[in-house]
């Protein structure tokens, strides 16, 4: 798949040799707190790697898993996820590095990601499951015009505890010219 460019991103396929990139997001208790799962050993997140570059080489691939990088370098700052998920519709998530929040990375990811779904893909329905707390994440969705439908009790099982989320989804009828 060619390489996703954003305003001030570029989703690209992950690669076995952005192993330490990687391991520096999935690792992280900063970012994975907010995540749906725990933080990775080196030796987990080397299997997670790989796993989804097979699975990115598959024809029908089950999703896409793909590397934040910004412009200006290759460096892996963060990944992005778009899953179809029953008929037309896909779920969306994003991990950004802690060095490298605060900086609109995560948003131009989601929205780049949210035009491939519903122009590449052809998705009607796109959703997104945001712990409670992750405020920051929640403010993306909202951005990109995301409406909320409810909270899904006892969701995940992250962090030794089990955690709820919030629900929101975009249709394709609702994506705002410019978001």
């Amino acid at each position: 798949m060619d390489p996703l460019t954003g305003d001030g991103i570029r989703l690209r396929e992950l690669r076995p040799e952005d192993l330490e990139d990687f391991f520096a997001i999935v690792g992280d208790d900063r970012v994975t707190s907010w995540m749906a799962f725990d933080s990775h050993t080196r030796e987990s997140a080397e299997k997670m790697l790989t796993g989804i570059v097979t699975r990115s080489a598959q024809e029908d691939r089950p999703d896409y898993m793909l590397a934040v990088t910004r412009l200006d370098d290759d460096q892996v700052i963060g990944f992005g996820r778009i899953a179809p998920s029953g008929t037309q519709a896909g779920k969306l998530g994003y991990a950004i590095g802690a060095d490298h929040w605060g900086r609109g990375y995560a948003t131009d990811a989601a929205r780049t990601l949210v035009k491939f779904g519903f122009g590449t893909l052809d998705l009607h329905r796109i959703s997104a499951a945001i712990g409670p707390e992750n405020l920051a994440s929640v403010a993306v969705v909202k951005r990109l015009g995301f409406s909320y439908e409810g909270r899904l009790r006892h969701h995940v099982f992250t962090n030794g505890a089990w955690r709820d989320s919030l629900l929101y989804s975009l249709l394709e009828t609702e994506v705002r010219v410019g978001s």
